[in-house]
């Protein structure tokens, strides 16, 4: 029987996506729930999964473009699928065939002391998990990937030491130039930044926050805190409840544009920027001004994770008010963000580096790092962006306020 297998729908607002691409092979064997293919959207990569167990026909190129619900390939059930073995394999009757017989065997009487050379350390790991499912070093390497081009200018080109098949002379220079489509997501991510520079009025305003505090109290809690919540305690998590709790008290940094009205929500979801492999994303933490430190800590994990392994659903990446992008985990030490729309404000987070600041009257070394604000003139008043970057300032270096919703505890204590 054949089976057909469709595009998802990775959205209500998406009708078209793009073949980013084949993770298995056409006509090679596959097991149902196996990964496929790769779908790229101009919002997230998805991961298109066999439902059924048999030989792959593929039916949509890669970098191809293709309606929601159309056929992107076909799975032939009454190919007997082995249990264990060779996965994703080409079929021999559609394998290529690499070089004259007699090519193959000259080579192989010639390079006996290669083969002893090629034979592959095994991690304990691999090694248990290959005692688990009762497999042997040949079918793991009969399982893998067939040798194609890219793999042998691997070789060649990257020698390793004892490795016979090693260039003796290595080239210093190359003129070689690599061309690729840009994936949907990284033209959806163009257009988008170009349309932001002519569309909105962006400043970007500057601080400086002392990391000392911060520090402190992840040294001082971060075993008992890992050893409750299986993960560590970082430091974006700080600036997502501070953020989330200064815009109590600047609104309109939580605001944007649509159409001919200002719409303010009152809750904060805050969006994360990610680095992925496949470009830039930004997952949603929602109601960040309702949970505690190890709540967001824990869910901006999830979502990373998610992210850059391509698990990520197109609501997980839409819906935020407020962005936060660290580029110090780089080393960046200072830079002005990009609003991500229809958003009106976006924080930058930086390197956090050891500088001589004056501390009541005495010069002292501290943890510093820059922090920037860009936002859109045409809702944020520049009242509303300098108080509002001050404002997640003092909570940083005192984040006991955190707790008293931003407030000063000696405040509340004296009824200030």
């Amino acid at each position: 029987m054949i089976v057909e297998v469709k595009i998802p729908s990775p959205g209500e607002s998406i009708t078209e996506v793009e073949i980013g691409r084949w993770i298995a092979e056409n006509g090679s064997l596959v097991r149902k729930g196996d990964e496929i293919a790769e779908v790229e959207s101009d919002k997230a990569t998805l991961i298109l999964v066999a439902d059924v167990s048999g030989k792959l026909s593929v039916l949509v190129g890669e970098g191809n473009s293709v309606a929601v619900g159309s056929v992107a390939c076909t799975i032939d059930t009454s190919v007997d699928v082995p249990e264990k073995g060779v996965i994703g394999e080409v079929l021999p009757a559609e394998a290529v065939p690499v070089g004259k017989p007699e090519v193959r065997k000259e080579s192989e009487s010639l390079l006996p002391a290669a083969k002893e050379q090629l034979q592959p350390r095994i991690t304990a790991v691999a090694r248990e998990m290959m005692k688990v499912h009762q497999l042997s070093v040949d079918e793991v390497l009969n399982g893998l990937k067939r040798i194609g081009k890219k793999e042998v200018e691997s070789i060649v080109n990257q020698p390793l030491p004892g490795n016979v098949f090693a260039t003796s002379r290595q080239e210093t220079f190359s003129r070689e130039v690599k061309r690729e489509r840009m994936t949907m997501l990284r033209r959806k991510l163009s257009e988008r930044l170009v349309a932001v520079k002519n569309e909105t009025a962006m400043l970007t305003t500057f601080n400086e926050v002392d990391m000392s505090r911060i520090l402190e109290i992840r040294s001082r809690y971060q075993q008992k805190f890992s050893e409750k919540h299986g993960f560590k305690l970082g430091f974006i998590s700080f600036f997502t409840k501070a953020v989330a709790l200064a815009v109590d008290y600047h609104p309109s940094v939580n605001s944007m544009i649509e159409g001919d009205e200002l719409v303010t929500p009152a809750y904060v979801d805050v969006g994360i920027a990610v680095q992925t492999p496949k470009g830039l994303m930004v997952p949603v933490v929602r109601n960040a001004e309702s949970k505690s430190l190890a709540q967001i800590e824990q869910e901006i994990k999830d979502l990373a994770a998610k992210a850059r392994n391509k698990k990520i659903s197109v609501a997980e990446l839409t819906g935020g008010t407020f962005t936060i992008t660290n580029g110090g985990v780089f080393g960046s030490l200072l830079s002005t963000p990009i609003l991500n729309p229809p958003q009106s404000a976006i924080l930058g987070m930086h390197n956090i580096v050891e500088r001589p600041v004056a501390v009541a009257g005495k010069v002292e070394i501290r943890p510093m790092m820059y922090i920037a604000l860009s936002y859109d003139h045409r809702i944020i008043d520049g009242k509303d962006s300098v108080g509002f970057l001050v404002r997640v300032k003092e909570m940083i270096e005192d984040p006991s306020k955190m707790i008293f919703n931003g407030k000063d505890p000696f405040d509340l204590l004296l009824d200030l």
